[in-house]
């Protein structure tokens, strides 16, 4: 059976805060390499590739353009689109976005609706659903994928199998929330229930139609947003305005549970959300003591446990059940069956007005990224990197001078009216108010140690007077 796709819209705009530390609001889990080498987005990019049709569009927040599209770029992704929401609104009105704008010109595509943190260990299976789902589209029926379950999760919505259809799916009878234990063994038992994937696809105008007919004001208010935006380099910016007075609404909510369009096909491929860190803990694989261990880590008699460490040492002894997880700026301490209330600790964090939840120590730019490695009262010492052919933006600071320390690679400096380059053992200094900038114009990543000292030394002291990103 041919696939006949015409256009993937990847949903990425998740926060992840369960998998704290690693997922934080500027780098959440979609763009983490939880599995392998590859970022989860750049693994469901990967899932396509077999599928025939148009190149994707990305719908993710405004804060991750560059990462997602540094991650597109590293995964040879040529022509996407990525629409920038400028606040979260749900399912419903991003893939509103994403069909609106498949359609500008005048096409009508089959749209595969598909989350960018799951996991998916099947590609084969996964593909072969696709395809008939895409059958089963082309009739104007809006295709949900159910997941064949594999124990009693409460964790997740489900689907009841209503009558067949076409063969190889089924008409959906209903859509059920999490249920309590006792509800999700009866559901399993029964043979009728599925985990609810999140997953869809369907032609873009029938989404349209049906969203006009439940929920018009999403559309209206996606429709307004659309055209009141503009292109900023590779990205389409969603007006602001307009999207924020959107209903937050998911495809659920807002259409599959009123139509009678609504139809399933079954998925048994090896389907996971990794909603949090036991679900990676089932996934990974295990040593004899049943236990995943990543980065320098020393286990003795340690049983049934996840231990991630990313940047030093970590030792567990007489320990079982447990999810260690080391970043540079933070540790967890979780046991397995609690590892769901990981967002609580988030909500202290973001109640304290803390940042741990928000940044890493490291923090990705367009140009490159940088390590905040010490920081006292007056001072602070960073560690940057650029990548070859990047310039920071000509910008100034009211509060704080910079001393730059070449490690490896040129920098190409402007100080005020003068340029000049700066080599490996070499330093230069920008006094405070002095308009300055950073380039590599070599073809090896430029590694610099900076040294801040002043009254402030907080990121928003920065003005900037031209940068190639568009963030002036």
């Amino acid at each position: 059976m041919d696939v006949i796709i015409s256009r993937p819209i990847i949903l990425a705009g998740g926060s992840g805060t369960r998998l704290w530390p690693l997922s934080r609001e500027h780098k959440p889990k979609q763009f983490l390499s939880l599995l392998g080498r590859d970022s989860m987005l750049q693994q469901t990019l990967q899932r396509l590739e077999g599928l025939d049709g148009q190149s994707p569009i990305i719908i993710c927040n405004e804060q991750h353009r560059f990462l997602a599209a540094e991650q597109l770029r590293q995964s040879l992704v040529e022509g996407a689109s990525i629409l920038l929401e400028p606040c979260g609104r749900n399912t419903a009105p991003a893939v509103a976005l994403a069909a609106l704008h498949a359609m500008h010109d005048g096409d009508d595509p089959l749209l595969l609706v598909l989350a960018a943190d799951h996991i998916i260990q099947d590609v084969s299976a996964f593909q072969h659903a696709v395809s008939q789902a895409a059958v089963l589209a082309m009739q104007d029926k809006l295709v949900t994928f159910g997941i064949v379950p594999t124990r009693a999760e409460t964790g997740y919505g489900y689907i009841e199998q209503g009558d067949p259809i076409g063969g190889f799916g089924a008409h959906v009878s209903r859509f059920v929330e999490k249920p309590d234990a006792d509800h999700a063994a009866e559901y399993l038992a029964s043979g009728r229930y599925f985990w609810n994937s999140g997953m869809f696809v369907f032609r873009a105008s029938v989404y349209l139609q049906e969203l006009e007919r439940y929920q018009p004001a999403i559309l209206a208010a996606c429709r307004q947003a659309l055209e009141a935006g503009a292109r900023d380099m590779d990205f389409v910016r969603i007006d602001r305005s307009s999207f924020e007075a959107c209903p937050a609404d998911s495809i659920d909510y807002a259409v599959m549970e009123h139509t009678d369009a609504a139809v399933m096909v079954t998925l048994g491929a090896g389907w996971n959300d990794l909603g949090a860190w036991d679900a990676l803990y089932d996934i990974l694989d295990k040593d004899d003591s049943g236990n995943t261990l990543r980065g320098d880590v020393l286990a003795e008699q340690t049983q049934n446990t996840l231990v991630r460490a990313d940047s030093r040492l970590v030792a567990t002894v007489g320990v079982q059940d447990l999810v260690v997880v080391e970043t540079k700026d933070a540790v967890l301490v979780a046991h397995k069956d609690h590892v769901q209330d990981v967002r609580q600790i988030v909500e202290r964090l973001r109640a304290a007005n803390r940042t741990e939840h928000i940044v890493h120590r490291e923090v990705y730019r367009p140009w490159g990224l940088y390590d905040s490695i010490d920081k006292g009262h007056r001072y602070q010492v960073k560690r940057i990197t650029v990548k070859p052919g990047a310039k920071l933006s000509v910008q100034m600071h009211h509060h704080r001078a910079e001393h730059w320390v070449v490690v490896s690679g040129t920098a190409k400096v402007t100080n005020g009216d003068k340029t000049y380059i700066v080599t490996e053992n070499q330093s230069t200094y920008i006094p405070i108010g002095q308009v300055h900038s950073l380039e590599n114009p070599g073809m090896i990543p430029l590694e610099l140690i900076e040294v801040q000292s002043g009254s402030y030394l907080g990121e928003d002291d920065i003005v900037r007077f031209e940068d190639q990103y568009g963030r002036v």
